[in-house]
């Protein structure tokens, strides 16, 4: 290992086990922006030994408030592109896949294909559903996040369980968060939630956010959660 300590506060939390376990890991990231940028930290910094980071967008100023990836020298740059460079100058042993694209209907399954988890950071309700029937037919499990203003939600769907139908009911529509803004500490916070349940998919560790849906107020303070049937 190139950086023999680089892992050592890892293991007061995880075996050593599971942080080696975690080097063969494979997880996709579909969105690298507010949600995506910061997942992708996490990842690249606990030692997930493959991120594939799918965005077919570029930076813009407006991505400047929250977006951890966001500078104003990235400004016009692709984001995947930006999250696997920052991804390499993290952690030389995580090897990093941008893919400068657009999830949709006829390319989910190729671009979610071979990996072990998705994460979904997208900001659309048309690519999430998408997203969603692929991760079913491939049997991979989705770590699902959304935020909007000061509110965000968090729920871990393996192959068939209860799903995105349960919380948004129409896969077509406008996403709350384009009515309610983007605030950097939300994406914060729902980018933690998606990144430790991402792990312990990974790992196959217990007490995941499965079956319900986990709703974060960060204005009152309040931690609520919601079965999904």
């Amino acid at each position: 290992m190139a950086f023999p300590n680089r892992y050592d506060r890892n293991k007061m939390a995880l075996s050593e086990q599971e942080c080696a376990s975690l080097a063969g890991k494979r997880i996709a990231v579909v969105g690298c922006g507010g949600l995506g940028g910061l997942v992708i930290e996490a990842l690249a910094r606990i030692g997930v030994g493959h991120v594939r980071v799918i965005d077919g967008d570029v930076f813009e100023e407006s991505n400047l408030n929250r977006q951890l990836l966001c500078t104003e020298d990235a400004l016009g740059r692709e984001k995947a592109l930006v999250a696997a460079e920052r991804i390499r100058a993290i952690n030389g042993e995580v090897e990093a896949e941008p893919i400068v694209a657009f999830l949709s209907e006829e390319n989910a399954a190729e671009l979610l294909g071979g990996v072990d988890c998705v994460v979904d950071c997208l900001d659309n309700l048309e690519a999430r559903f998408w997203m969603a029937h692929a991760c079913q037919d491939l049997s991979t499990p989705v770590v699902y996040g959304a935020i909007a203003g000061w509110f965000g939600q968090v729920c871990t769907v393996h192959p068939g369980d209860p799903s995105f139908v349960s919380i948004y009911g129409e896969p077509f529509g406008e996403s709350q968060h384009k009515k309610l803004g983007n605030l950097p500490f939300t994406a914060y916070s729902i980018a933690a939630f998606q990144a430790a349940e991402a792990v312990k998919v990974v790992l196959g560790k217990p007490c995941q956010v499965r079956n319900r849906l986990l709703m974060i107020d960060l204005l009152d303070g309040s931690v609520d959660d919601m079965e999904l049937r």
